[in-house]
């Protein structure tokens, strides 16, 4: 195997991998390659040091090596199995169809025979990852605040079944306000391509937009200023 990098400390959001060998050269060369692609790494030596170690910590994939004296990597993961589903990789010498459809059946996610390339097991890991990811929450397509209801989209401002008439500013500045509900927009960010020059100007536009969807424009409920900042869209759960 050609000589691995040092390794870059990861990132704090990196994923993290349980590497559970007995072979410490095994442990500690998975440690440095998969370091060096950029993921946060521990180890054990036994499926008791690892159980140890998951009821302290949180990880995003176990790799198990399945010839393990003691408890075993197939019999770890099937215990693991019963309360977890956190996604696992099987390394083993063996080569087997049986082997391998052990660890299927038992809950494992992939199943590498040693001896395998590093980048193939880098390969296997990332999809995994990407597998067990969950799926993107679907964008939304409505804002709801009192009687009002935003389609982002269109940026179109509805009350009920009829449509309220803005202008090009008011609907900008709303849409702007809309991609971040709940979270304080700079007036620069609401003060459109003119910048800092229009940025005095968006106090006033902002009483326009609210004399529209405000019951009481006096005191806002919906576009609310957050002071020496800018403002904030308070939308309906």
């Amino acid at each position: 195997m050609a000589p691995i990098p040092v390794p870059v400390p990861p990132a704090d959001d990196a994923p993290h991998l349980l590497v559970v060998d007995d072979d410490r050269r095994i442990r500690d060369l998975l440690s440095r390659f998969l370091s060096t692609e950029g993921y946060r790494i521990s180890t054990a030596d036994s499926a008791q040091t690892a159980r140890a170690k998951l009821a302290s910590l949180s990880f995003d994939l176990l790799i198990l090596d399945v010839m393990m004296p003691g408890e075993t990597g197939f019999e770890f993961a099937r215990d693991i199995r019963k309360t977890s589903g956190v996604p696992i990789l099987m390394l083993t010498a063996r080569d087997a169809a049986e082997s391998r459809i052990t660890g299927l059946e038992i809950g494992a996610d992939d199943y590498l025979s040693k001896p395998f390339e590093p980048r193939e097991l880098s390969l296997r890991i990332a999809n995994i990852l990407k597998r067990a990811k969950p799926a993107a929450s679907p964008p939304v397509e409505n804002l709801r605040f009192g009687q009002f209801v935003f389609h982002i989209g269109r940026a179109e401002l509805r009350k009920g079944d009829e449509v309220v008439r803005l202008t090009d500013r008011e609907r900008e500045m709303l849409s702007v306000l809309a991609a971040t509900p709940g979270e304080t927009v700079p007036r620069l960010a609401l003060a459109g391509n003119g910048g800092s020059a229009n940025e005095r100007a968006v106090d006033v536009q902002v009483n326009r937009l609210r004399r529209k969807i405000e019951h009481d424009p006096a005191n806002p409920l919906i576009v609310q200023t957050v002071r020496g900042i800018g403002y904030r869209l308070v939308v309906t759960p």
